[in-house]
């Protein structure tokens, strides 16, 4: 038997091996007809903790890995990059840009 997967956003990457991912569907309203966005959350295990937070990942349906891990991590598809900005980086910034305008006003 083939077993069930989806495509889902990674939305929390804190556990030890282990990531919430995101999927989204559509339900249609009953009585008007409109369609919703919902969100079905999944506890995926990851055994190399590759995947950060805002990556679509693919996932597949397995044996129970804990309470609520049934879950596992098959491919990331899109990977995303985050920028690593420190507060000091910030403030370096901020002294370049007023020390620039200084001295374009001094002209």
């Amino acid at each position: 038997m083939a077993r069930k997967q989806q495509t889902g956003t990674v939305l929390k990457d804190k556990n030890d091996k282990s990531v919430v991912v995101g999927v989204s569907w559509l339900q249609r309203d009953r009585i008007y007809k409109k369609a919703r966005r919902k969100l079905t959350k999944f506890v995926v295990h990851d055994e190399n903790n590759s995947a950060t937070v805002g990556d679509r990942v693919l996932i597949e349906e397995s044996r129970p890995i804990s309470k609520t891990k049934r879950w596992r991590l098959v491919n990331i598809l899109d990977k995303v990059d985050v920028a690593e900005v420190q507060p000091s980086d910030i403030v370096g910034e901020a002294e370049l840009t007023g020390a620039v305008a200084t001295e374009e006003s001094e002209d």
